[in-house]
């Protein structure tokens, strides 16, 4: 008879690649649909256009991407848990127009500036926190009230100045017009082979990756960003190279994830998103996490405002409006994140971004109008809460059965 083990020693599956099928067969899709779909995508348009992966147009795509996907990673946060900002986009527009004003008709540097633009966005979502967990409204009809109020505050900022307001700082324009030096997106790519490949010699080491199926997943799953990484400076670099605004896209969702994944706080998180009232009586400040995610949300909203600005080198009463927060909720979900909480990955809001940035990238290249762009983002949209759904039944199924 084998001894017990020790409580001390962790313990270990020996098959990660069969416990992996397994949860796939249960309903854990992970990234596998927003992968599935990017490709789809992907291969549809380069089909129907051969400019579709020509560098230049995959160095716009990047840059298009920025405004979206930043938004998208802070209502990962707030769906996470369960709720819901419909404010963000106002909120955006908003943070924009006042960082405009206080460059280019107050005279503050840019750094000044977007300090200011970003902790104004963290105070009105802190304002929306509140009143959600203090006064008790939903915050659907929270961030209604807020998408009303911070959309009139902007056009009222704007006030009777016609047109687009201005920016000429170098720092703010920078932000999505500068390319990184060969030798720089060089010297990132190879730290990122390196610590892949440390990672990768640390986990073979363990006695975890005991199958053949198990080590081949492993160094698949190690090699997935090195070799990203190594096509994104392969193409970049034959246009302008890397832009700063994929570093910093990318920085961001990297310490999100870890955060979200790796950390106590990333654990209260999907436990407030699972099951609130339990979470409060194992002793999580329910209220304080739900004000910090609100505030932050709004934080990212206003810095995709910023991107806004560095784009279109201006601001006016349309930013951060149309189909922005809209866009920015879908592609939270088609990435995984389930509409009732506790589940997401920040990962997928970014490739969700992706996918609805290469939609309207493609459409664009093939002369098709934004009512198009709006048909199909809608119909992907519904394709991915389908599949969440039947994935959320496939998992209570599998629930009940091994209960």
């Amino acid at each position: 008879m084998s001894q017990p083990r020790p409580r001390s020693e962790p313990v270990v599956s020996a098959a990660p690649f069969k416990e992996k099928l397994q949860r796939i067969s249960h309903g854990e899709l992970g990234l596998i649909p927003v992968l599935a779909a990017l490709l789809a995508v992907g291969i549809i348009f380069h089909i129907a256009s051969p400019y579709f992966l020509t560098p230049r147009n995959l160095s716009n795509l990047t840059l298009q991407v920025g405004v979206l996907g930043v938004m998208a990673l802070g209502m990962s946060l707030v769906l996470f848990i369960g709720e819901i900002d419909l404010s963000a986009g106002s909120v955006s527009g908003f943070c924009a127009v006042a960082l405009v004003l206080l460059s280019a008709q107050y005279g503050l540097p840019g750094v000044l500036a977007i300090g200011i633009a970003i902790l104004c966005g963290a105070a009105i979502g802190g304002i929306h926190g509140k009143l959600v967990t203090l006064v008790g409204a939903p915050s659907f009809i929270v961030t209604l009230t807020g998408l009303l109020v911070w959309q009139g505050a902007q056009r009222m900022l704007v006030g009777n100045q016609i047109g687009q307001i201005l920016i000429d700082d170098p720092l703010v324009i920078s932000i999505a017009s500068t390319f990184m030096p060969f030798w720089l997106s060089l010297t990132l790519v190879l730290i990122i082979v390196g610590a892949s490949l440390i990672y990768c010699a640390r986990q073979l080491g363990s006695n975890r990756f005991s199958g053949a199926a198990d080590r081949l997943g492993l160094i698949a799953r190690s090699m997935l960003f090195p070799v990203l990484a190594i096509l994104i400076l392969a193409v970049l670099s034959n246009h302008l190279g890397v832009p700063v605004l994929l570093l910093i896209l990318a920085c961001v969702a990297l310490v999100l994830t870890l955060i979200t994944e790796h950390t106590a706080f990333g654990v209260h998180i999907f436990a407030v998103g699972g099951n609130a009232e339990a979470a409060r009586r194992a002793g999580i400040n329910v209220a304080k996490l739900k004000i910090l995610l609100f505030s932050s949300c709004s934080a990212f909203a206003a810095f995709s405002g910023i991107i806004a600005v560095s784009r279109q080198y201006a601001a006016d009463g349309n930013t951060g409006g149309g189909n922005l927060v809209l866009d920015a909720i879908a592609a939270a979900v088609i990435g995984g994140t389930s509409l009732f909480g506790g589940r997401g990955r920040i990962q997928g809001s970014l490739l969700g971004a992706l996918v609805i940035g290469t939609v309207a990238n493609g459409l664009d290249l093939l002369g098709h109008s934004a009512n198009v762009k709006s048909i199909i983002t809608g119909l992907i949209l519904l394709g991915a809460v389908s599949v969440d759904m039947i994935a959320r039944k496939r998992r209570i199924q599998s629930g009940a059965a091994g209960a």
